[in-house]
Order: structure tokens, then sequence, then C-alpha cells
């Protein structure tokens, strides 16, 4: 096969979540470029097909659907709507993630509610859509978790802002990776592959002083990554390029975790 064969997506059907957020939005653009049919789904609708339509006004196939993460209704509804109008789904991208806690003195009930979302509602989605996957012997899963997946945060990152991490992000994002690997395992038999991308910072546009410079100071490259950063990497495990590849957590982060 060709090498450029290998990263054309022409006939799959994709699925991003949370696939118009600052990762998301990249990423269902790369998919879209390599030739996929694919979907944005979030629990806002009407922003996911209000993208959607831009990419398919520049040529490409794209749709936008909603449902919600924190209810297993939703998802069997997405997933039964989706398999019942496309048929298959080729690549699943579990980018959607809820932000409840805003630090470590936060309510337990905005933990809860966090887990709703990235933990069980996570598992939910990656079953509903990994299951007919593993029948049909065909198929490839994207997690997208987080340098903060890897190590430890570190708070003199966030010196002289009002900025913070919470820990829930740390535990799921960790747990992301745990959960990878599992799935992997399970579905390897059938040949599914799943994999994990954990990305650095992002969106240096948008970044603040002093957070920016503290920031970059730790990274390699000495910068957050740009829009094209991950647009490379998504595809690569989209595609057949990485058939071989399975059970992996790939850093994306200019060296911040070496």
């Amino acid at each position: 096969m060709h090498v450029r064969d290998l990263f054309d997506l022409s006939g799959c059907t994709a699925i991003v979540t949370g696939g118009t957020g600052l990762y998301g939005t990249p990423m269902s653009e790369a998919l879209a470029e390599a030739g996929a049919f694919v979907i944005i789904a979030s629990r806002n609708k009407s922003r996911c097909e209000e993208w959607a339509s831009k990419l398919v006004k520049r040529g490409f196939e794209a749709k936008g659907d909603g449902y919600d993460q924190s209810s297993e209704d939703s998802i069997l509804a997405f997933s039964e709507r989706t398999l019942e109008q496309h048929g298959s789904v080729d690549i699943l991208v579990n980018n959607s993630v809820g932000r409840s806690m805003q630090g470590y003195d936060g309510s337990l009930e905005d933990w809860r509610k966090s887990m709703d979302v990235n933990a069980t509602g996570l598992f939910a989605i990656s079953r509903a859509f990994l299951d007919p996957m593993i029948k049909r012997k065909k198929g490839t899963m994207i997690n997208i978790s987080s340098v903060q997946g890897v190590v430890a945060p570190d708070f003199s990152n966030y010196a002289g802002t009002d900025m913070t991490t919470p820990p829930d992000y740390q535990f799921h994002k960790h747990g992301l990776v745990g959960l990878t690997k599992y799935l992997a395992a399970w579905a390897g038999p059938s040949g599914v592959r799943v994999n994990t991308i954990s990305p650095g910072g992002y969106n240096p546009e948008v970044a603040t002083e002093p957070f920016l410079s503290q920031y970059n100071r730790r990274v390699f490259l000495e910068r957050m990554a740009e829009y094209d950063d991950i647009k490379g990497v998504i595809l690569f495990l989209a595609s057949e390029a990485s058939r071989y590849i399975t059970g992996q957590n790939i850093i994306l982060d200019g060296g911040y975790c070496s």
C-alpha cells in the first residue's frame, strides 16, 4: 500500500465528541480533510451543527449531533441513531470532558458530577461504540487524556494567577490511560485498536501571562501547542498508518513530561 493511502480515511465514519472545543475543532477538521464522514457531537447540538456546516461548505462530509455524556439513555440513543443512519462507525474520538470541579476545595457534589461524565459516561459511550466494532472486527478508538494523566500538576505554573487545576481532572485523566490499556486488551483479539493522546498546554492565543511564560519554561520547545499540532497524531492513530499500534499513550507535549 502506498504510504499516502495509509492515511486516507475515505469511506470511514468518525465520531468526535466534544468536537467543537479547543482540541475537538482541529481533530474533527483533520479527519474530515483526510476523507472521513465526521459526526461532531456534544451537549451543544447547535454549535456542533454550526461547525459541521462550515466543514461541509469547504467540500467535506460532516454533521452535528447532540447527546449528554452524563446520561446513559442519551448515550445509547445517540449510538442507536448513529448506527441506524450510518451502518457502522470506524473511528471514535473520546474528547468530551466535564469541568464541574474548579479546585481542591470544590464540593463532593461537583466531584460526583465530574465522574458521571468523565468516568461513568466515558465508559458508557466507549462500550456503546466499541461493541459494534468488535462485532465487525474493525475499528479504532482514540481517547483524549492530558499531560495531567501522566505527571503530577506543577502548581508553580499558576503562581501569580487566579488559575489552578482541580483534583478530579488529574484522577480521571490518569484513569483514562489505564482504561485505554484495558480496552485495548479486550478488543485486540477482534482487530480493534484503542489508544490515547495526552496533549499538553494548547492555544497560546488564549493563555495569559504569567501562566504562559511559567508553563513554557518547562517545555523543551518553549511554546504551547498550536492548532495544527494535534492534527497529525489524530490522523495517524485513526488511520491504517498505525494499524499495529494499540494500548499506547502518545504524549503530545513539546517535551513537557520528559
